[in-house]
């Protein structure tokens, strides 16, 4: 196989690692969402529950792209553990870490070989939301 063919089965993998970590993230996110308090509600509560519905969008592309490719999408959410709090700073730093892996997994995956152009459109644009959403995330935390 030369270094420009599509190697499936690494890339299923890299999607279904995706896939998981971003149903980790739906659960994340709605977890803070309910246990945000204080005056840090008001601003932060619908940040996390526009960050899970966020979450789903990108898992559902993923998802449709695992079938797409004949694969078989994952059912499970990543086991990293989600941290039980009410403190919005642990909120947001938790949150931090999990948009830069989850923008570290795509950019791996895009940088795989052989990827169709649908593909790589599809989770380049994920690519930038999770790009966006560290840079709004490193704002919060100043």
């Amino acid at each position: 196989m030369s270094t420009d063919e599509l190697n499936v089965e690494e890339l299923l993998s890299q999607l279904n690692a995706a896939l998981a970590w971003e149903m980790r993230a739906e659960v994340m996110y709605s977890h803070f969402g309910a246990y945000v308090k204080g005056i840090h509600r008001l601003h932060l509560k619908p940040y996390f529950e526009g960050e899970a519905a966020e979450s789903i969008v990108h898992g559902k592309t993923v998802r449709e792209q695992i079938v797409k490719l004949g694969g078989k999408a994952t059912t499970r959410r990543d086991d990293t553990e989600i941290v039980h709090t009410t403190d919005y700073k642990v909120m947001l730093r938790e949150s931090f870490q999990t948009e830069t892996v989850a923008a570290a997994t795509y950019k791996k995956i895009l940088e795989l070989p052989g990827i169709d152009s649908e593909l790589f459109d599809a989770l380049e644009q994920i690519s930038f939301e999770e790009e966006r959403s560290i840079e709004e995330l490193s704002q919060l935390l100043d």
